[in-house]
C-alpha cells in the first residue's frame, strides 16, 4: 500500500467518513 493511500485512509477516518474502511483495511 502506498503512503498517499494510508494518508487518504486516516484523513477520512478523522472525518468519520472513512471509519468504517479503515475497519475494513485494518482487517
Amino acid at each position: 500500500m502506498r503512503l498517499e493511500n494510508k494518508v487518504a485512509i486516516i484523513t477520512g477516518a478523522a472525518s468519520g467518513f472513512g471509519e468504517g474502511m479503515a475497519k475494513r483495511f485494518a482487517e
